[in-house]
């Protein structure tokens, strides 16, 4: 048994103080109590927070994370703009060079509080569109990533079959796709097997989009699926595309979805950002998960979710970084917050205790994302993964229990995080991973042989 002392931790209902937490061998929790126990301790001077779970990434993305910010004269530059690049990157990594951008990626995200990640993963076959013999060879390497990162991984491939509604795929897109729902499942069983390499893993599944699978064939995907796996979807992101959908569908895409599939709570609806009035009124009853990626979606121009009508409304939802421009859970948060000050021109986009609402939801939805139905933060029997915040900071020291989740979530950057644990061992402590100089060199190489920075 491992002891740890900390200044307080984390529960839904409020902070535990001081927290004494006892794990085994494999990291899992055995005891928790503010009673001191009969046993050495490692003492923490930091506030422990359940890990933020990162619901939606595109690992791959990370090689080109600030190279589409130049914006000749002349051009329109928007979301479709973007992607035209971000093809030329998908088209460029290979297995290994894959693997390297993904281990540092997954090596950040827990430098800055994730302990847990869901790569929507759509980078299949090799640079000429060809299955590689292993057909999850991409898939495996996003496993080993993580493994090397010491993440925890839900591993989601992706079903893509279309380049837009009603449309053949596009040759910049050769290397994500499966022509039909039999080649989607059987990429989806390769996948499953190599989930058996890393006891961090778990499986989820999805198609890419309505505009990237045709209809009858989402519907096949969702009802043949394995019924016990959340399901992931990118839906309404842009407004073409909802212009696109409605032209060959008859329906927006949000309508179409929720008049089609039986939405519930194994859903995780990637952006949702242009809903109309009916859409966010089902969607929030129908118990969904939307994710939202409010880095991402504020550098793709993508638009904003109507949060506050949705919070109204009852409605779930979790955080992302999708392309990885941003990391920061906090950042995120924040974004969420602000941009619906800004447009509502009132503070009070959740109510109460706003940064613990935040919190809350984001951890709640963001495990059922990764197929983690625990619903406490920390609990006997569970796993203990937690990000510490230092309780020693200027700000904090003699912030009381009432105002301190507001005090981490709005003032704090990075640099206030002590470490990262999973599984009861710090995998990052004072900004340095314990594997770090392997990760980094790997990258550099890497990064070195593509050439495209």
């Amino acid at each position: 048994m491992k002891y740890f002392r900390f200044s307080s931790l984390y529960q839904a209902e409020g902070w535990l103080t001081p927290a004494f937490v006892g794990v085994d061998e494999q990291g899992v929790i055995q005891s928790l109590s503010s009673d001191k126990p009969d046993h050495e301790f490692e003492n923490v001077e930091g506030f422990a927070l359940p890990g933020f779970q990162n619901a939606h990434s595109h690992a791959f993305q990370y090689a080109m994370a600030g190279l589409a910010e130049n914006h000749p004269s002349g051009i329109n530059d928007d979301f479709w703009t973007w992607r035209e690049e971000m093809y030329k990157c998908a088209l460029s990594v290979d297995p290994d060079q894959a693997e390297a951008i993904a281990a540092i990626l997954y090596a950040e995200m827990l430098r800055v509080g994730y302990t847990s990640v869901a790569e929507f993963h759509y980078l299949h076959h090799d640079k000429d569109g060809k299955p590689y013999t292993h057909l999850a060879e991409m898939g495996e390497r996003m496993i080993a990533a993580a493994k090397t990162a010491g993440i925890k991984i839900t591993l989601v491939p992706v079903f893509y079959q279309k380049g837009n509604f009603g449309q053949d795929p596009q040759p910049r897109q050769r290397r994500f796709i499966s022509q039909t729902t039999e080649d989607y499942f059987k990429l989806l069983e390769a996948s499953r097997a190599t989930i058996k390499n890393y006891e961090g893993a778990t499986l989820g599944f999805s198609v890419h989009s309505l505009r990237a699978v045709e209809p009858s064939d989402i519907k096949n995907t969702f009802n043949s699926g394995p019924a016990n796996l959340p399901f992931h979807l990118h839906v309404s992101e842009q407004k073409k595309e909802v212009n696109d959908c409605l032209a060959y569908c008859g329906k927006r895409p949000m309508q179409w979805l929720l008049e089609n599939l039986p939405v519930n709570e194994r859903f995780h609806l990637v952006h949702s950002t242009h809903l109309d009035d009916e859409e966010l009124k089902k969607l929030a009853a129908s118990k969904a998960n939307v994710v939202l990626c409010p880095s991402t979606e504020g550098n793709l121009g993508d638009g904003i979710f109507r949060m506050k009508e949705y919070v109204k409304l009852g409605g779930h939802w979790s955080i992302g970084t999708d392309s990885h421009i941003g990391l920061n859970p906090l950042e995120e948060f924040r974004m969420i917050d602000y941009r619906q000050r800004l447009i509502t021109n009132q503070r009070n986009t959740f109510e109460g205790d706003a940064a613990s609402c935040m919190v809350n939801e984001s951890v709640a939805s963001g495990r059922k994302a990764m197929g983690n139905l625990s619903a406490s933060h920390f609990k006997v029997g569970n796993p203990f993964d937690a990000v510490v915040y230092k309780s020693n900071t200027h700000l904090q020291a003699d912030t009381s229990e009432k105002n301190r989740m507001a005090t981490l979530v709005y003032t704090s950057d990075t640099s206030r995080i002590l470490g990262t644990l999973v599984n009861g061992k710090w995998v990052i402590k004072e900004g340095h991973h314990h594997n770090g100089r392997i990760i980094k060199d790997y990258f550099q190489k890497a990064i070195r042989l593509l050439k495209n920075r």
